[in-house]
């Protein structure tokens, strides 16, 4: 569990995390804030204090890498799990040794509307909650979806071990976008657990459609299509990318979605496209080392690329959706 403000918000999740039926877990508490924030008690709390921000991956993978256990759950500060959160994702991966992945029922705090039920992709490589914002019982017939959400989700020990685990370059939003999609190239499978629930208080921590935000999402969304899309998928990108950015004007227009919302909270309309163009360059910047990630991903591929792109397809959302959400 990353944290940064550690403040009332992480209090309130570490309670919810002692009153698990699940007994067989330790909580591992990552202050990247830098002042050493975290104030935190309990048997099975164990924090690592870093002395600057490494970003959400970083501070997963410290975890990870510190403990010997078969599962790895990540959990942000501003969640608060119902009490059977951790054994519905654990007896989940128990009875399906052939999944890596699992996904939690994520409901939004304040309208216990979903907020995840897993995660979508667009043609461009922008992903999307899966039932954002739908009745929470929406999805209660279903049991796949492509990857969970790194806001509350389960991965299995071996899977990372295998694939690797968090993409520490991308510091800040995508990193489990990269993750889901190095898995699914690996043949590991995702499950949507609907008695794994959370409610989460929507980007508390670094702002509904902040200039930070919109920055790491564009930027991580170009090293994500570059290190997994498959060629002939890669090359659609940016034509898939303009109809986005078209569909985010009309939705600005029409007061709606993320770029409307970042408008309302004082922004300036040109500073959308800088921000698209600092993503760019900062993606055409690490190209070389991106292409050798791409090339060292390619290693661990057991599926063909028609069946990643199969699979993609059956679990996609429209350009013109992306920009109404």
């Amino acid at each position: 569990m990353p944290t940064l403000a550690a403040g009332d918000a992480l209090a309130e999740c570490l309670r919810s995390l002692e009153s698990q039926t699940l007994a067989d877990f330790e909580v591992v508490v990552v202050d990247n804030s830098g002042a050493g924030r975290a104030r935190i008690s309990g048997a099975r709390v164990r924090l690592i204090a870093n002395s600057r921000n490494l970003g959400f991956g970083a501070a997963v993978n410290q975890a990870f890498h510190s403990s010997q256990a078969p599962y790895l759950a990540t959990l942000n500060d501003d969640a608060v799990a119902h009490s059977q959160w951790l054994e519905a994702l654990v007896s989940d991966a128990e009875g399906h040794p052939q999944s890596g992945m699992f996904a939690s029922q994520v409901r939004m705090a304040d309208t216990l509307e979903l907020d995840s039920a897993g995660m979508l992709i667009a043609a461009d490589g922008s992903s999307k909650q899966r039932g954002h914002g739908q009745a929470f019982d929406a999805f209660s017939g279903e049991t796949e979806t492509l990857f969970p959400s790194g806001s509350a989700a389960l991965y299995r020990r071996e899977m990372l071990e295998q694939i690797g685990a968090f993409d520490e370059s991308f510091f800040l939003y995508c990193e489990d976008v990269d993750l889901g999609l190095r898995a699914r190239w690996a043949g590991w499978e995702c499950r949507y657990v609907k008695d794994a629930v959370v409610e989460h208080r929507y980007s508390h921590s670094a702002g509904r459609a902040s200039a930070l935000k919109a920055y790491f999402v564009e930027r991580n969304r170009l090293y994500t299509v570059i290190k997994n899309f498959p060629t002939r998928m890669l090359l659609r990108t940016p034509w898939a990318a303009l109809t986005r950015y078209f569909w985010h004007g009309v939705s600005m227009l029409q007061g709606r979605g993320k770029a409307a919302e970042f408008l309302h909270g004082g922004k300036s309309a040109g500073l959308l496209p800088f921000l698209v163009l600092r993503a760019h360059v900062g993606a055409a910047v690490r190209l070389p080392k991106l292409l050798r990630e791409r090339r060292r991903g390619i290693r661990t591929r057991v599926i063909s690329p028609r069946q990643f792109e199969e699979l993609l397809r059956r679990h996609s959302i429209s350009a013109r959706q992306v920009a109404n959400l």
